[in-house]
């Protein structure tokens, strides 16, 4: 069976420094879906926001994002159980950092563990554990973490749920004519090199650090979809109809001007 990482971020996953319940049950109904085609790792963010819910903690101060991330990843996991218990789907939550992917002992295991809790039709929840590491331990937004994750995991793809519909060859806030690329086998010239422009407080990256993972597994010749999270019909239309509908394919395996 293929293999896939859903990377889902905050600005999805919650609204008014709450989680979104119903768009969480929306992407836990298409994960439980897709499962009947694929084996699915799910790379989440969230866990800051559902903190603050609990704890009014200045979030841009290194101690207060800890503890804010200490406090909600417990809440995070448990909204994720309640919408997986009503597919009768088990989950196992995985933390890890930049170091798990730089040690080949490290990086063995973690991917041994992900490859049984596969095997057991459990679906790993993953997060990047910035509770007790240091600034230089983390990749420091779930993008970079899910690109090496579907890449460490020899996944075939890694769908990106955002709040945008796909990439576009300018801001489409700036620029009512601005179009979505359907398909990208490289990312454009100094793409990469503009500032990050997350759309909510508690993302961290915004589109360039989903150019950036995207560009990080065309190097290595994987695969990458960009489409809208709020609005799932894209990404089921891709994943489950096999139709490319609307969304950003990133992939070696298509000749694009």
């Amino acid at each position: 069976m293929k293999r896939i990482v859903i990377k889902v971020g905050s600005a999805v996953l919650t609204q008014d420094n709450n989680i979104a319940k119903e768009r969480m049950l929306n992407l836990v109904s298409l994960i439980a879906e897709v499962k009947k085609k694929y084996d699915v790792i799910l790379v989440t963010s969230g866990a800051v926001a559902a903190g603050y819910s609990a704890l009014k903690l200045d979030k841009s101060k290194q101690i207060g994002k800890k503890t804010l991330a200490a406090a909600g990843q417990p809440i995070l996991m448990a909204s994720y159980k309640k919408k997986f218990d009503i597919y009768n789907i088990d989950t196992a939550q995985i933390l890890l950092t930049e170091d798990d992917f730089d040690s080949r002992k490290g990086t063995k295991m973690f991917q041994e563990i992900i490859n049984a809790l596969l095997e057991n039709d459990i679906v790993p929840i993953v997060n990047e554990n910035d509770i007790t590491s240091t600034p230089e331990q983390l990749f420091g937004d779930n993008d970079q973490l899910s690109a090496n994750v579907a890449y460490a995991t020899d996944s075939d793809i890694l769908i990106i749920l955002s709040d945008i519909d796909g990439y576009y060859d300018k801001n489409p806030k700036e620029h009512n004519d601005a179009k979505i690329y359907k398909a990208l086998n490289h990312i454009p010239k100094d793409a990469l090199n503009d500032n990050f422009t997350p759309s909510n407080p508690f993302a961290t990256g915004g589109i360039v650090t989903k150019l950036k993972a995207a560009d990080f597994l065309l190097k290595r010749n994987k695969k990458m979809f960009l489409c809208n999270g709020f609005d799932l019909s894209t990404a089921k239309s891709f994943l489950v109809d096999d139709e490319h509908i609307l969304g950003t394919l990133f992939t070696n395996n298509t000749k694009v001007d």
